[in-house]
């Protein structure tokens, strides 16, 4: 695995919306309303089609009105197809970590993510790999959102509600994942809004960083 060239990231990119425990508590008690009811007992997934896909010095293009938010998230790159995968063999199907950016409208729901919201061209900036075994402990990773050289966030993945390993068996059970495929592990609590000519850069502690400039365009 320490070869990155043998670690494919060419498959579909899957994205987990209520990862982050203070993401979570803002929302929780409108799970228990209409149209949610409950609150969810299943990770809440959604896509980001091959058109998103975007790397570090790019330019990302927003719509003129619109409101463009940075998404810094942790993308877990499977290296080994899974079925049904148990969570104490999880690991073995990571074949390493990536810095994303998952750019993103704000959404007024989490019921159903807005294809509109998530799936524009150029709003999953992803970062260069890094091998599993580089990174010492996932789950206590600083990841900071930084535009135009100022620090504006930071989140922790000590505060996901799921580790990879949960992410990989819970998806898994009913889903495959294939060699190649991307799962951003969420956002935390707080995107900040980007404007035409800012320079938005994601860092996270041990997997490196993601930086874009933002390009505004006439509808």
């Amino acid at each position: 695995m320490n070869d990155l060239k043998k670690i494919d990231t060419n498959g579909n990119i899957f994205g987990i919306a209520l990862n982050y425990k203070c993401l979570y508590e803002t929302l929780k008690m409108q799970f228990n309303e209409k149209p949610y009811v409950k609150e969810p007992i299943k990770p809440v997934l959604f896509i980001k089609t091959p058109n998103t896909r975007n790397h570090s010095g790019a330019v990302v293009v927003k719509q003129a009105g619109d409101v463009l938010q940075a998404g810094p998230s942790l993308g877990i790159v499977i290296g080994k197809s899974t079925s049904r995968v148990q969570e104490s063999d999880a690991s073995d199907h990571i074949a390493g970590y990536v810095v994303v950016n998952e750019l993103s409208l704000p959404e007024d729901s989490y019921y159903r993510p807005a294809i509109k919201a998530k799936c524009q061209d150029g709003f999953c900036a992803l970062g260069d790999v890094v091998a599993r075994e580089q990174v010492a402990d996932v789950n206590h990773l600083e990841l900071r959102v930084l535009v135009n050289g100022e620090l504006k966030q930071r989140g922790n993945t000590s505060n996901w509600l799921r580790t990879p390993e949960q992410i990989i068996a819970e998806i898994s059970d009913y889903m495959p994942l294939n060699e190649g495929d991307i799962i951003l592990t969420g956002t935390p609590l707080g995107r900040i809004d980007l404007q035409a000519g800012d320079v938005v850069r994601i860092e996270i502690d041990q997997v490196g960083a993601v930086e874009n400039t933002i390009q505004e365009q006439g509808v």
